[in-house]
C-alpha cells in the first residue's frame, strides 16, 4: 500500500484521509481483521504507555543493574517547585520520558517505539500533546498510528537499531514518530507532519550510541528526555509553516548512510564515546565486579 513516505502523501491526498486512517486501513487489511479490531489492539499499547510514562513520576523507580534510577521524581519534584526556566511542558515531558526510560531499565512492561532503549518519546510526547490540545484518547491512539507510520518507513528504508546505526536511529526515529503524530493532533496536514519528522531526524543526524557499562540506561535516559523536547521543537517548526527543503525518504536514506558511516566503536558496542570515559570504566568495573550498590 505505501513504501516511502512520497505514497503516504499522495494516499492521503487521494483518499482525503489523515495519516493515522491510512495506517488503520492498511493494517486491518493486512491482517485481515476489522478496522475496530486494529484499533482496539492499539488502545491496549496506549494504556502500557500510559502506565509506564506515569510509574516514576512520584516513587523512585532503580534500574535492574541499580547504577540509575530515580531521576524522572526529581524532574517531577523541581516541575512542582515552580522554578523551571523551560516551562511546565517541557519539564512534564521530560519527566514522563524519563519514567518510561526508568521502567524499561528496571525490568517492567514498556512499549518499544520503535525500540526499549528510545521508549519514552512517544509516550511523553503524545500524552503532554493531550494535556496541552485537550485532545481524547481516541485522538492519542490515531496519534500512535500516525508515529506507527514514521517508524514502519524507517525500518523499511533505513534502521531503529542503534547496534546498526547509532542512536540516531533509536531516539531520533522516536522523536521522528513523535513529532508527526503531535502535528496531527493540533490538527496539522499529513505534510506538515512528515516536515516535523524530517525535522527530529535532522536535528539528530549523527548521534552515536555509547551506552555505559553496555546497558540501556545511561546516556539513554537523558537521550530520551532530549528526544521529547526534539518532537515538539520540531513539531511547532511544522506547525508554524516551516518546511523541510530535504524530503523525509531523503532525510531516512541520508540516516541510515550516516549510521553505517558510524565506527563500530560507536554503535552500542561501548566502545566509545562516554562509555570509554575513566568515570565511565569505573562505573562498568563496579558493576561486572557485583559492588554498585
Amino acid at each position: 500500500m505505501y513504501n516511502k513516505a512520497f505514497d503516504v502523501i499522495k494516499l492521503c491526498e487521494q483518499e482525503n484521509k489523515k495519516i493515522s486512517e491510512i495506517a488503520i486501513l492498511k493494517e486491518a487489511k493486512m491482517r485481515n481483521l476489522t478496522e475496530k479490531d486494529v484499533i482496539d489492539e492499539m488502545k491496549s499499547v496506549l494504556e502500557i504507555m500510559k502506565k509506564s510514562a506515569t510509574s516514576g513520576l512520584e516513587s523512585p523507580i532503580i534500574s535492574h543493574s541499580k547504577i540509575t534510577g530515580g531521576n524522572a521524581v526529581k524532574i517531577n519534584n523541581y516541575l512542582n517547585s515552580n522554578k523551571s526556566l523551560s516551562g511546565d511542558l517541557i519539564n512534564k515531558a521530560m519527566a514522563m520520558a524519563v519514567s518510561t526510560s526508568e521502567v524499561n531499565a528496571s525490568m517492567g512492561v514498556i512499549c518499544a517505539a520503535p525500540t526499549a532503549g528510545a521508549s519514552g518519546i512517544l509516550p511523553s510526547s503524545i500524552l503532554n500533546a493531550k494535556e496541552k490540545l485537550g485532545s481524547s484518547d481516541e485522538d492519542l491512539v490515531n496519534a500512535l498510528f500516525t508515529a506507527a507510520v514514521i517508524g514502519e518507513l524507517a525500518t523499511k528504508n533505513a534502521t531503529v537499531s542503534g547496534a546498526e546505526g547509532g542512536c540516531q536511529a533509536e531516539c531520533g526515529v522516536a522523536a521522528s514518530m513523535s513529532a508527526a503524530a503531535i502535528v496531527e493532533m493540533a490538527g496539522g496536514s499529513p505534510i506538515d507532519s512528515f516536515n516535523a519528522a524530517s525535522f527530529a531526524l535532522i536535528n539528530v543526524m549523527g548521534l552515536i550510541c555509547d551506552p555505559v557499562a553496555g546497558l540501556v540506561e545511561y546516556p539513554c535516559f537523558l537521550r530520551n528526555a532530549s528526544g521529547v523536547v526534539n518532537a515538539f521543537v520540531s513539531a511547532d517548526l511544522a506547525l508554524a509553516g516551516v518546511q523541510s527543503l530535504i524530503p523525509f525518504d531523503e532525510v531516512l536514506e541520508a540516516m541510515y548512510k550516516v549510521g553505517k558511516s558510524l565506527p563500530e566503536t560507536l554503535r552500542e558496542t561501548a566502545l566509545g564515546g562516554i562509555a570509554t570515559t575513566p568515570a565511565a570504566k569505573e562505573i562498568a568495573r563496579r558493576f561486572y565486579n557485583g559492588t554498585t550498590e
